[in-house]
């Protein structure tokens, strides 16, 4: 079981612990720790990171109010 705590927002600044994109994911280790992923390692390692923490603060929803960028044009 997870807790919700109130967190500040993750930033630009926030970087993934695994790959250095912008962290979208908060974990708090039940040990103390913490990590932050960006979205696709955030839902890579889902089911184990919720068997270790003890909070996981989950930004990833920012991304669909972001525009989408413009189609590539046909070659």
């Amino acid at each position: 079981m997870t807790t919700t705590l109130a967190h500040e927002a993750l930033t630009a600044a926030d970087r993934c612990d695994r790959c250095g994109a912008q962290a979208y994911v908060r974990v708090t280790l039940e040990s103390g720790g913490e990590l932050l992923f960006c979205a696709h390692h955030g839902r890579e390692h889902a089911d184990r990171l919720r068997q270790v923490a003890s909070d996981i603060q989950d930004e990833s929803g920012k991304l669909g109010s972001t525009p989408a960028s413009a189609p590539l044009e046909e070659r």
